[in-house]
């Protein structure tokens, strides 16, 4: 059956869920999550929300899945171990520096890989299951079909988002609150800039980048059937009758007690939605009808709540299975024992039954009382009795010897295991302390230039003849015969690398495969990917692999993971400040973007089809915000969109505190610039011009203090 997951965003959040039917629930502590806007939970409360769970019989796991600095690992280390300590049932991360913190502070508990690793492709399951994940959240974006392929082959379990908020952008690769207003969502601040209103040069779509909420409810003995593990309700940050309500309806729909109505999905609609909700993305319409805002209806909301509010303070969920045995025997005190699922057992005496006079205790009537649980966490699934004729006993003694039983079992169920707990050091120390030949330090000479092309058009001689150390093209221009490819492909002055999309699903595995066989052919040795399930997929193809920002580099430990994968170089994430950059230690070549538009989102969703009703994606001028910038959209592979920045990250000037940085080469990303423009920025970088772009930005690169 699958495991129900709820969202519990404080301790009321807990109870609501845990009452209403919920298998599981996921909690964090005030800091190093991806919902800091949600109450959370400081150690005691976490303590006390897991013996209440534990006693229940509900699993928790731990979110720690924010990007995190080298300073913060050793803290999330230590969290990870208090949470071990307190009994969490397994931990959920999203950098990779943290899952190796985490693994080594405590290496017996279960890491599952967030949602925003954006793991999309089985090849991406694998390898989590090959890094030592015991469960995949798989991107939402995912189909039916997709999923299908996935559970199928996966040697680890698969949990799946449900119901609640979607994103726009694929999860994990959205900088569109940190670039437009600093608090990033990768760090768990999203100020969701996304809501607002943009226009779409004349088309009349509004909010083109708000989602209705997903709901799946109708869905969920399909999910069981294809194999997927536990379905995931969102939600930390809304109220604790929220988790109440949508858990109730997912919990009765799964257990068979009520199929979904359209009365429950009203009231899933009254309790938070964004006009309705959609299922576009598992039953793969991808329509401009996905779309939706949040419209508030505070007084229906209020009495649903109020009525919700009832479902979790009063009475129990019951859940635990509990068997008893039941002795009323003549000269003998009465004996009630009981034991629980996990082996727990209470044994308790009473007084001595009497004869009856009137009506004496059977076997039926015993089991009967034995059935009454109510108002406790237990079910009774079955009773044995050794009864003589002729007895009876005081029902009032009785009941209070099932009480003791049950205080017993449920004070056994309170203490946690003991786990193996570990030291997490970071891996720099080994390495820089034992000399390793692996080790490379800093690098002191000013950083290479590299170029990343979105087109072959963008390509020139003049461009080649100013040598940067890679240009980055994008796979697709191997799709097919173009004589522009081959000028490429004859540089002699510069190294050409493939750049991977960062997001193909396996139904389109094949058609990458071919281009990058090609791509061998003619010479070409590097390959340029943004995830964990493409590493392994380049190498096959004979490719050096290097790592794009879509990896979200934001600490040392996290370049030593991806060493350890076999991957060349890195890019840092470009929503680390520099102060940051330069502290981190560099075991392979890594490369920080220092001009073009940044990426603000990648959308499964087309903004462009959704606007024009139609595939025009080169007619088409992007997003409007209310101040008149332009944010440019941009296709990209399988039919998905690139949000862009209105203005150009720009830091040729300065040039002094990139080269502190210890960094191997800094690239020129290129994306709405014409051939003379790639050519006239380049030369800048590398003083030979004075080009600067009129309303650029610094990006994340400076604090405010610091710019």
């Amino acid at each position: 059956m699958l495991e129900i997951l709820s969202p519990a965003g404080n301790p009321e959040g807990v109870v609501a869920a845990v009452q209403n039917g919920a298998d599981a629930v996921y909690l964090g502590f005030y800091e190093f999550n991806a919902c800091l806007d949600a109450q959370n939970f400081t150690y005691d409360e976490f303590g006390r929300a897991l013996e209440y769970c534990r006693i229940r019989g509900v699993k928790t796991y731990l979110t720690l899945n924010a990007l995190a600095t080298d300073h913060e690992l050793p803290v999330i280390a230590q969290q990870a171990k208090e949470a071990s300590r307190y009994g969490v049932d397994a931990i959920i991360v999203s950098d990779l520096g943290v899952m190796q913190a985490v693994k080594e502070a405590t290496p017996g508990i279960p890491i599952h890989a967030s949602t925003r690793m954006s793991i999309h492709n089985l090849e991406g399951v694998k390898m989590a299951a090959a890094m030592g994940f015991s469960r995949v959240v798989a991107a939402r974006e995912l189909s039916r079909k997709k999923l299908i392929h996935i559970c199928r082959y996966s040697p680890i379990e698969i949990e799946v988002i449900v119901h609640g908020t979607l994103c726009m952008s694929y999860s994990g690769q959205c900088y569109m609150s940190g670039l437009m207003g600093d608090h990033s969502n990768n760090r768990g601040q999203c100020s969701q800039p996304c809501q607002r209103n943009y226009s779409t040069a004349g088309h009349t779509i509004t909010h083109p980048l708000g989602l209705k909420d997903s709901c799946l409810v109708r869905y969920l003995s399909d999910l069981d059937a294809i194999g997927v593990s536990s379905i995931k309700i969102e939600g930390r940050s809304k109220r604790p009758e929220y988790a109440a309500l949508v858990t109730g309806i997912y919990s009765r729909a799964i257990r068979g007690e009520k199929a979904p109505t359209q009365e429950s999905i009203k009231m899933l609609q009254r309790s938070f939605s964004r006009q309705g909700f959609t299922d576009g993305f598992y039953t793969d319409r991808r329509e401009k009808d996905m779309l939706g805002i949040r419209e508030e209806d505070k007084r229906s909301d209020t009495v649903l709540f109020a009525a919700t509010r009832k479902s979790y303070l009063n009475g129990e969920y019951q859940r635990v299975p509990i068997r008893f045995v039941g002795s009323v025997q003549n000269g003998k005190r009465i004996k009630l024992a009981a034991a629980d699922d996990r082996k727990n057992s209470a044994v308790v005496y009473g007084p001595y039954p009497e004869k009856a006079f009137h009506k004496a205790i059977t076997s039926a009537s015993l089991q009967t009382q034995l059935h009454k649980t109510a108002g406790t966490p237990f079910v009774c699934m079955g009773v044995r009795s050794m009864i003589d004729r002729g007895l009876t006993i005081p029902m009032s003694s009785f009941n209070e010897m099932r009480r003791e039983v049950f205080a017993e079992i449920l004070e056994q169920r309170k203490p946690t295991h003991m786990r193996v707990e570990g030291e997490y050091i970071p891996s720099r120390y080994h390495f820089e302390n034992a000399n390793h030949d692996d080790y490379k330090p800093a690098k002191t000479t000013p950083p290479a230039i590299t170029v990343a092309l979105s087109g072959l058009e963008q390509f020139s001689k003049e461009l080649e003849q100013l040598c940067p150390r890679i240009i980055y093209i994008p796979i697709t221009e191997f799709d097919y015969e173009s004589p522009k490819l081959h000028e490429v492909i004859k540089s002699e002055n510069t190294t050409i690398a493939v750049s991977l999309p960062r997001i193909f699903h396996d139904s389109e595995r094949k058609r990458i495969a071919g281009m990058l066989n090609k791509a061998a052919k003619l010479g070409v040795s590097n390959a340029l990917v943004s995830n964990i399930g493409h590493i392994q997929f380049a190498k096959r193809h004979g490719m050096t692999v290097r790592g794009d920002f879509a990896f979200n580099v934001y600490n040392s430990e996290t370049l030593y993971v991806l060493q350890k994968l076999g991957i060349k170089s890195a890019t840092l994430s470009f929503e680390l400040p520099l102060s940051e950059i330069r502290e981190i230690s560099k075991p392979i070549d890594t490369e920080l973007i220092t001009y073009g538009r940044l990426p603000l989102m990648i959308t499964e969703n087309c903004i462009v089809r959704n606007s024009t009703d139609a595939c025009t994606c080169d007619s088409f001028t992007g997003l409007v915000d209310e101040h008149g910038a332009v944010y440019p959209v941009m296709p990209e592979f399988g039919c998905r969109n690139v949000l862009l920045h209105s203005k150009k990250l720009l830091m040729a000037d300065k040039r002094r505190s990139i080269s502190s940085l210890g960094i191997w080469a800094e690239r020129l990303n290129f994306t709405t610039e014409n051939a003379i423009e790639c050519v006239t920025v380049t030369k800048r970088f590398m003083g030979l011009s004075d080009y600067k772009p009129p309303g650029f930005t610094r990006g994340m690169y400076y604090r405010a203090s610091d710019q």
